[in-house]
C-alpha cells in the first residue's frame, strides 16, 4: 500500500484523497517512509519538515471530514528547490554563506502550490547558487543518480528530479537558466518543463525583468506536469513580465491528433557535439513520431551567436546577483561562480548591447523557422549521466569544451530564444542510464508541447521504469 501510494500519479492521488479512499495522513506517512528508506542513499531532500507535514495532513483530513473544498493539489506532498525562499524553512541556495538562512517570506510559486492544497515536505538539493548542471555543494554534498549511484543526477534541479524518480514526492518545483529543469529530468527519467518567460512569474527576485531564469514544474507524467503548471502559472502584479493568461487552461484534455503536423528533427542542433550513446537512443524514437502521424524532417534554425548571447547575459546576471557577495565572501564561493561573476564584471556596454542585437536577430530566425515547423525535437542533454565526482563535462566525442557550461548548449541555446521546452523520458543507454528528448514549441505554446509529449509518453511508456534503489 505504501509503495503503491508513492508511485501513484499526482492526479490519481488527488482523486483518491478527494473521494476519501485514502487519507492525507496516509499519503504523507507513506512518502515520509519512502524518504526515510531511500533518501540516505541518494541525498535528494536536504531539509525535511516531517512533523510540520504530518500536522498539516491531520488538519486537511479534518477539513475533508467537514466537507471543506479541496484545491487541485489537496494533500499532495511537494518539495521545493533550495533556491526557492520558504518562510520559516531553511533555504541555503547551496551556499556556505547562507548555511543557516531562514527566509521570512514564501516565493510566489510556494504560495500558489500551498494555496492549491499541496503540503511542503522540505527542500531539495541544488548546486551552489544553482550554478552548473551537476548537483553538489559544500553544505549538503552530492546528490546521486538513482539509476546508478556512481553517476550524477544532473542539475541544478537535481534533488527535485531524484526525489521524483524515487517516489519521495509526486511533484516538485525547479528552475531553469541554461537547462536546470531539462538536464536533471533527462538524467533521472522524469519530466521538466521550461515554460515561456513569465508563464510562472518569478518572485521574489532582484531582476524582475530578467528573461533567462524561469521557475518551473517537474513530475513523473505529462498529465501531472500540466496539473502542476495550471497552479503555478498565471499573472501577478509583483512580476512585470508575467503572462496574463490564467493557469487553469492547462487542465484541459491533452489528447490531440498529430496527423500531418510538421516537426523538425535535429540530432545535434546544427553541429554541437553529442555523445554517441545519446544519439543512438534518440535515433530509435524518430519512428514513434512518424507513427503518430507527424511529418518529420531533418533541420534546425540557424543558432549563430546563441552561445555568445547566453554567455554574455548569464555573466551579466551573475555580476548583478553575486558581485556584492564576491567582495566580502570570495573564500566561501566555488570557483565557477567566481569565474562567471568576474566575467560579468568585465563586460563592456558595447558587448552587452551587441549581445542584445544578436539575440533579436536570433529570435526572428527561429520564429520564421518555427512558422514552418510546429515543433523542434533535439536531445535534452548532450551526454548521458557521468561520474558524480566530475564537476562538469570537459569534452564530448574528443571535442574540448571551453567553459563549465558549454556541455549544456543544447539547452542554453534554446533558453535565449524564449521558447518553451520540455524534457521527456526517451529511453536508456545500453548500461541502463536514462536519456531525455527535448520538445521545443512555438512562442508561449506550452500547451502544444505538453500535448505532443503526452502522445509520445502514451506511445512509449519509458517513464514507468523505476530506479532500482527506489524499489
Amino acid at each position: 500500500m505504501s509503495r503503491e501510494l508513492c508511485f501513484s500519479t499526482a492526479i490519481e492521488l488527488a482523486r483518491r484523497i478527494r473521494s476519501r479512499e485514502v487519507s492525507v495522513t496516509e499519503v504523507v506517512q507513506a512518502h515520509l517512509a519512502q524518504i526515510e528508506r531511500v533518501n540516505p542513499k541518494v541525498n535528494a531532500i536536504v531539509t525535511l519538515t516531517a512533523e510540520r507535514a504530518l500536522a498539516e495532513a491531520r488538519e486537511k483530513d479534518a477539513a475533508l471530514a467537514r466537507g471543506a473544498a479541496a484545491g487541485p493539489l489537496f494533500g499532495l506532498p511537494v518539495a521545493h528547490k533550495d533556491l526557492v525562499p520558504t518562510r520559516g524553512i531553511r533555504t541555503t541556495y547551496g551556499s556556505r554563506i547562507y548555511r543557516d538562512h531562514v527566509p521570512d517570506q514564501d516565493a510566489l510559486l510556494v504560495e500558489r502550490l500551498r494555496g492549491a492544497g499541496a503540503i511542503t515536505f522540505g527542500k531539495t538539493n541544488t548546486p551552489e547558487f544553482g550554478a552548473g548542471s551537476q548537483t553538489f555543494n559544500e553544505v549538503f554534498g552530492r546528490t546521486l543518480n538513482p539509476y546508478d549511484l556512481a553517476k550524477t543526477c544532473g542539475g541544478s534541479s537535481g534533488g527535485a528530479a531524484v526525489a521524483l524518480a524515487c517516489g519521495m514526492v509526486p511533484i516538485a518545483d525547479g528552475s531553469d537558466t541554461g537547462g536546470s529543469l531539462r538536464n536533471p529530468a533527462s538524467f533521472c527519467n522524469v519530466l521538466g518543463l521550461r515554460g515561456a518567460v513569465g508563464r510562472v512569474p518569478p518572485w521574489p527576485t532582484d531582476a524582475p525583468w530578467g528573461t533567462l531564469h524561469v521557475p518551473g514544474a517537474m513530475a513523473r507524467t505529462v498529465a501531472d506536469l500540466a496539473l502542476m503548471l495550471s497552479v503555478m502559472a498565471g499573472p501577478d502584479r509583483r512580476s512585470p513580465i508575467a503572462i496574463a493568461e490564467p493557469g487553469d487552461r492547462f487542465r484541459g484534455d491533452l489528447g490531440r491528433d498529430f496527423k500531418g503536423v510538421r516537426i523538425a528533427w535535429s540530432r545535434d542542433l546544427g553541429g554541437l557535439p553529442v555523445d554517441r550513446r545519446v544519439t543512438k537512443v534518440l535515433d530509435g524514437q524518430r519512428a514513434t513520431f512518424e507513427a503518430l502521424g507527424c511529418h518529420v524532417e531533418d533541420g534546425e534554425p540557424d543558432f549563430t551567436d546563441a552561445r555568445h548571447v547566453f554567455q554574455v547575459q548569464r555573466a551579466l546576471s551573475f555580476a548583478a546577483r553575486y558581485g556584492p557577495l564576491l567582495a566580502q565572501h570570495r573564500h566561501q564561493m566555488k570557483d565557477t561562480v567566481i569565474w562567471n561573476t568576474e566575467e560579468g564584471l568585465q563586460l563592456t556596454a558595447r558587448e552587452i548591447g551587441e549581445a542584445e542585437v544578436q539575440r533579436a536577430r536570433l529570435y526572428h530566425r527561429v520564429r520564421e523557422f518555427m512558422e514552418r515547423h510546429e515543433f523542434l525535437l533535439i536531445p535534452a542533454a548532450q551526454v548521458p549521466p557521468f561520474d558524480v565526482s566530475q564537476p562538469y563535462v570537459t569534452e564530448i566525442n574528443g571535442t574540448r569544451l571551453p567553459t563549465y557550461i558549454d556541455w549544456m548548449r543544447v539547452c542554453s541555446d534554446i533558453t535565449v530564444t524564449g521558447l518553451p521546452a520540455l524534457s521527456i523520458p526517451a529511453g536508456f543507454t545500453d548500461d541502463g542510464l536514462p536519456v531525455g528528448l527535448q520538445i521545443v514549441g512555438r512562442h508561449q505554446d506550452e500547451w502544444g508541447v505538453l500535448q505532443l509529449a503526452h502522445a509520445f509518453e502514451r506511445a512509449t511508456g519509458f517513464h514507468r521504469r523505476r530506479p532500482p534503489v527506489a524499489d
